[in-house]
This record gives structure tokens, C-alpha cells and sequence, in this order.
């Protein structure tokens, strides 16, 4: 059983370096983005109040996500474990998500931070933009997404170093490098 979170700042491959995991373990990449976008574009009141606070490089409050979650983690792909992508984001949605686990007598089991220099992600954000067409990834957007980041998020290393789950790695390099950094955190055999 593998329940693990990836933290690390907007563009640093969480989601990429996600579904790799995903496969490894054969547990669920579970990404409050994913499905954030998805209800974005099947234009559900959600995604319209999710709209605004992407667009503004502001996360979406803790009650609606904090239910989403809740939600998703009830399904029975997540029941022997799962892997969260931008979740929590906050010290709040930290407890929040240990009150979740407590309810079902589960525990996190890792926490791996992908960290990386915020020049070289605002550059990824930016090809990511223009490849991908997403409105939420302009420079403006994108700096104030870093700097949200290390506001709120980053507080989450020390709650986690502080309970012994985090483990940090570089996440920059191509991407089966920093899969094979990941792998290794875990404490298993690299392919």
C-alpha cells in the first residue's frame, strides 16, 4: 500500500512525475488540477468558480477542494493507496486530509517534494502555455502562482520533515532522471 503526496512548486512535473508513480505502484494519480480543468471545461458551477481563482493565480478555497478530495479518495481504486498532486496545498487542507485518513483508520505513508529553481519553472510554464493553450499560464499568472506557493505551501516541508514523511529530490533534469530520484526517495529498486 503506497499513500503518498508530491509537493513542489507550480511546474516543477508533479503531475508528469505522478502518473509515472502511478504506473510503478499501481495506485491512482489522484490531481485536484485534473479535476479542476475537467469540471473547467464541461463548464459545471465548479469549474466557473474554479475559473476565477485560476485565472487570478489564486487557489481554489479549502472547503470546495477539501470536498473534492474527500470525494475522490472514497472510490475503490484509492482503497489500497494513491498518490496526491496538488493536495494538500495548505497546513489546513494538511489536517484536513489527516482527519480523511483517520476516518478510514489509514495513514500518509511519504511525502516527496520535487524541488526547483523558480526561473526554470516559470520557462516551463511558459512553453506549457503555448503548447497546451491554458489561459491560467501567463508570466504574470505564473510568477504570482510561485509566489502563492512558497507563502502557503511551503510551510508543508517542515510539517512533513517534522513528522519524518518528506523526502526532497531535484526535479530538475529530464524527466526519467528525476523519476529514477523519486523512485529512489521511496526507498525502491530503480528500473
Amino acid at each position: 500500500m503506497t499513500r503518498l503526496v508530491l509537493l513542489g512548486p507550480p511546474g516543477a512535473g508533479k503531475g508528469t512525475q505522478a502518473k509515472l508513480l502511478s504506473d510503478r505502484l499501481g495506485v491512482p494519480a489522484i490531481s485536484t488540477g485534473d479535476i479542476f480543468r475537467a469540471n473547467v471545461a464541461e463548464g459545471t458551477d465548479l469549474g466557473r468558480t474554479v475559473q476565477e481563482y485560476l485565472n487570478a493565480g489564486k487557489y481554489v478555497p479549502d472547503a470546495v477542494t477539501n470536498q473534492m478530495v474527500r470525494e475522490r479518495l472514497a472510490q475503490p481504486d484509492a482503497a489500497e493507496g494513491f498518490i496526491l498532486d496538488g493536495y494538500p496545498r495548505t497546513t489546513d487542507q494538511v489536517r484536513e486530509l489527516d482527519d480523511m485518513l483517520a476516518d478510514v483508520g489509514a495513514k500518509l505513508e511519504h511525502v516527496l517534494e520535487i524541488a526547483a529553481d523558480t526561473d526554470e519553472l516559470v520557462r516551463r510554464l511558459a512553453k506549457r502555455a503555448v503548447e497546451q493553450g491554458r489561459s491560467d499560464d501567463t508570466e504574470e499568472v505564473i510568477r504570482t502562482r510561485q509566489q502563492v506557493y512558497a507563502e502557503q505551501t511551503a510551510p508543508l516541508v517542515e510539517v512533513y520533515s517534522d513528522r519524518g514523511l518528506l523526502r526532497s529530490v531535484d526535479g530538475l533534469g529530464d524527466i526519467p532522471e528525476v523519476t529514477s530520484r523519486l523512485v529512489s526517495a521511496l526507498g525502491l529498486q530503480t528500473a
